[in-house]
């Protein structure tokens, strides 16, 4: 089956969030937003009363994946994963965390087997997670896993991109803690994230000689040493090593005065040497059609840019801009040249 006619998996997320939230609300608006077909890897009873509590009238059905674009524009599929999930929003249930990673699981064995064109997560809570065996520090490094079950042999070193209409960044490193980032910091990470950056801006975003900028780890870019070692003896040798091998790296730079609209001309992405130096400002430009995409993988997977909102769960203020991005941008990238 043609990638195009096939429609993209979308995992349930966690069930006390605004996950199956924005996925009901983006349904019902799904023509003017421009969506393209997805069916949710979820219960569809509890999707069901979600959309009752919700005041929406959205017509449910089970189907199989391959069926999902057949009937997407008057219906919302649902490809019947996990169960008897309780319609609690704001309010964590233990029991659910197994049809969580079910979810996320089931959606990514469809694209491996073709029955889907690309996997849109839904946020997670990681701590209800861990209770039922999820030892990953967050969705990034459970879709590298998976990748390489169902992929073997292919390359899979998840890499996250925060993509906006005016912004794309990529933490080089992610989930750790602040304390941790100098040591977890050295040349080898640097030069792998920056490849692959580069190679999936090339083949999935079509830019074909991607401009790679280069946040310093302290202040100043370490102010010529005054103020940290970092920027000398691990971040500009990786920079020399890329720009010898035709990787357009500018940098280190100050990471205070990157940002600004002037300076965004200058690059295509920005690579942060932490989570937060380059996630807050991508967020804070973009936060309502920023979109998390996972690089360095085989199949193509992306994420709203914002976690689980507990208090707006059930309330039916949610946004689904962000999903919606997420949508529009996973089609595209799993039908190389639509960006």
């Amino acid at each position: 089956m043609a990638r195009d006619k096939i429609s993209l998996a979308v995992t349930c997320g966690e069930p006390a969030g605004i996950g199956p939230d924005i996925a009901l609300l983006a349904w019902s608006a799904r023509k003017a937003l421009g969506l393209p077909s997805f069916y949710l890897r979820a219960d569809p009873g509890f999707i069901a009363r979600r959309a009752k509590r919700l005041g929406l009238d959205v017509p449910i059905l089970a189907v199989e994946p391959e069926d999902a674009t057949s009937v997407f524009a008057r219906s919302l599929p649902i490809v019947p994963t996990g169960s008897g999930l309780e319609d609690t929003p704001g309010i964590e249930a233990p029991a659910s965390a197994s049809s969580v990673i079910a979810s996320i699981e089931a959606s990514v064995k469809d694209v491996a087997e073709g029955r889907a064109s690309a996997v849109v997560t839904n946020p997670i809570n990681k701590a209800a997670l861990y209770g039922a065996g999820f030892t990953y520090p967050g969705h990034t490094e459970f879709l590298g896993h998976l990748a390489s079950r169902h992929w073997p042999g292919a390359p899979a070193t998840p890499v996250m991109m925060i993509a906006g209409p005016s912004l794309m960044v990529v933490p080089i490193t992610i989930h750790i803690a602040i304390a941790d980032v100098p040591a977890a910091l050295t040349q080898e990470l640097i030069l792998e994230t920056a490849r692959i950056t580069a190679a999936d801006l090339k083949t999935r975003f079509g830019i074909q000689s991607p401009r790679l900028a280069f946040c310093g780890l302290n202040p100043h870019a370490g102010e010529n040493g005054a103020m940290g070692q970092e920027e000398i003896t691990v971040i500009t040798p990786a920079l020399e090593i890329l720009r010898a091998e035709g990787i357009d790296a500018l940098g280190p730079l100050p990471a205070d005065t990157m940002f600004h609209p002037r300076a965004r001309e200058t690059f295509d992405v920005a690579l942060g040497m932490y989570h937060d130096q380059v996630l807050v400002p991508a967020k804070t430009i973009g936060f309502d059609d920023a979109v998390n995409v996972t690089l360095g993988l085989p199949f193509v997977r992306t994420s709203p840019d914002h976690g689980t909102a507990y208090s707006l769960a059930g309330t039916g203020k949610a946004r689904p801009d962000s999903f919606a991005a997420a949508l529009r941008m996973a089609a595209a990238l799993s039908n190389p040249g639509a960006l």
